[in-house]
């Protein structure tokens, strides 16, 4: 029986590291997605946000994030603690007097949870991409990071005061994707638009991102790392309930993103007489944020439907922002916030332990803390360093003036 209880520790373990990894991954996915869709004067600053972003969070996590979202007590508001780090793993003879109740080890945790927090972060750059200063930026990711996410995440994941009021969220379509969304809608609010972008009387210019096979791809990179976010959100493999379950996770995260695809890809048709490939792209993302509130409970076919519900959301909050003048360059808002809070109004549809009056409630919470939160720490930043570069920096592109150097210096200069 000890055997069997540390063959099935080790197990679940490499699993979850796994899984993580997966999720890791999703950041080379936002990095390629957001650089596809900017233009090539702005490239080099993207990819830096992007990867310059994940060693922030890593960093803020591992410091303060960690303890603050694991940290509090039972229904709690704030933590126990603030700083300090709590990763601890059990020894042998733990996890033996635990009879199989602990089953993976405490790092494996901290790095799964720690990829999460990139992910929240990773909304927020394409959103703001071509015009925020790369080290306001920064900045504000220290905040979200260590502080902002963590907190909300302890209401719920965290064992507070969400999580006994019975909101659920089983891999984040709010807690992360919502959050994120939320943190990126303030940022772009004070920021404003691009120049260019908005015309007289409504008009809505297309500024066209320059290399769509690195969307693409990037979009393509998301979808697989989403099996590790939905997939490792399940926490265990080791015995047959759990296996089946996992796979019907990624079955169900599978067919969710295919339904959104394809959802948005005929809206698109339907509306512009054309298959707008950047739409096709958000469609799929609209349909795996939808789903990763409840991966596990609906058929494969109401997933797939899930996921159709939000891929027509996305396209029309796309079109809803920009009547709005609220510019975001990837869709970010739209995807993550919008169809995010589908994703979280969904789950009383297949899940009999949620109800519509919770998920309202946590979502609204998530939202008005994450969004007044980031408000602040933005308008801070904003008097204190400035959020955006000037106008003439705008144009002639943010990877000159932020970083010194361009992505593509044969095609850009003359």
């Amino acid at each position: 029986m000890e055997d069997i209880i540390q063959v099935k520790y080790a197990l679940d373990t490499f699993y979850f590291l796994v899984m993580g990894a997966f999720v890791m991954w999703m950041a080379a996915g936002f990095a390629m997605l957001e650089s596809g869709l900017v233009r090539a004067k702005n490239t080099t600053e993207i990819l830096t946000k992007n990867i310059a972003l994940f060693a922030v969070a890593c960093t803020m996590y591992l410091f303060c994030g960690y303890t603050i979202m694991y940290g509090g007590s039972e229904g709690g508001i704030l933590p126990d603690a603030w700083f300090g780090n709590s990763i601890a793993d059990a020894s042998v003879e733990e996890v033996l007097a635990s009879n199989g109740d602990t089953y993976y080890s405490g790092s494996s945790d901290f790095f799964f949870q720690v990829v999460f927090v990139a992910t929240a972060m990773s909304i927020v750059s394409g959103a703001v991409a071509e015009r925020m200063k790369l080290w306001a930026f920064l900045a504000f990711a220290v905040v979200m990071t260590g502080v902002i996410y963590p907190l909300q995440g302890s209401w719920s994941w965290g064992g507070g005061f969400l999580s006994e009021a019975g909101f659920s969220d089983f891999a984040g379509s709010g807690i992360v994707h919502m959050c994120g969304a939320s943190a990126a809608l303030a940022g772009v609010l004070l920021l404003g638009a691009r120049k260019g972008k908005y015309g007289e009387n409504g008009q809505v210019n297309a500024i066209p991102g320059a290399n769509l096979p690195m969307a693409t791809l990037g979009t393509f990179i998301l979808w697989m790392g989403w099996f590790g976010f939905n997939g490792g959100s399940e926490l265990m493999v080791s015995n047959i309930d759990e296996a089946n379950a996992t796979a019907q996770v990624f079955v169900n995260t599978n067919a969710a993103a295919s339904g959104g695809l394809i959802a948005a890809m005929i809206v698109a048709r339907i509306l512009f007489g054309k298959t707008d490939l950047t739409m096709v792209l958000n469609g799929a993302l609209a349909g795996l944020v939808a789903i990763t509130a409840d991966p596990l409970s609906p058929s494969p076919v109401v997933s797939t439907l899930i996921g159709a519900i939000g891929g027509v959301l996305v396209v029309f909050a796309i079109l809803g922002l920009d009547k709005l003048k609220i510019d975001d360059p990837v869709g970010a808002i739209s995807v993550h916030g919008v169809v995010g809070l589908w994703g979280v109004m969904a789950v009383p549809f297949n899940n009999s332990d949620a109800t519509f009056g919770n998920q309202i409630y946590g979502a609204f919470v998530i939202f008005a803390w994450t969004f007044v939160a980031s408000l602040v720490i933005w308008g801070i930043l904003k008097v204190v360093m400035g959020l955006r570069v000037s106008d003439e920096e705008e144009y002639e592109g943010v990877d000159l003036s932020e970083c010194g150097m361009e992505a593509y210096p044969e095609f850009t200069n003359k």
